[in-house]
């Protein structure tokens, strides 16, 4: 909806996807992905992979087609949320004693460093808007 606030555009199709990894190696086929219907052209998907398994989004967007749900790669824009950690030295109240400066600081290192999610999931860079929040903690 904030989308649609702001840009006052709505697509014809929209599909909210979430990958989920699971405590097994690898998932079947016909457990690879869930679809919900949600309204006109909305759609609800979660892909499920085991751990050994390499989330691919191309690979996704083919088994959409399969069960009807109509893509186009060439046309597709991806919306990724992406959060920009900030440590601060100051505890907010009631919080004292959760993490130490430091690790805060190693932390956002090691996210700041973390693969791409674009790379990740096979997503082609050319096609994705990033949205972002900065987080302090």
């Amino acid at each position: 909806l904030h989308h649609l606030k702001h840009n006052k555009v709505l697509h014809e199709q929209v599909i909210l996807l979430s990958i989920a990894a699971r405590e097994v190696p690898q998932v079947q086929e016909s457990e690879r992905i869930e679809v919900e219907r949600l309204s006109q052209g909305f759609f609800r998907v979660r892909a499920n992979y085991g751990y050994m398994e390499k989330p691919a989004v191309t690979e996704i967007m083919q088994l959409l087609g399969e069960q009807g749900i109509r893509t186009r790669p060439l046309d597709t824009t991806y919306f990724l949320g992406r959060e920009r950690l900030i440590p601060v030295a100051t505890t907010p109240p009631g919080q004292e004693g959760r993490m130490a400066v430091w690790r805060k600081y190693v932390f956002a290192w090691l996210t700041r460093n973390a693969i791409p999610a674009t790379q990740y999931f096979g997503i082609p860079p050319n096609r994705v808007v990033e949205l972002g929040t900065q987080i302090e903690f």
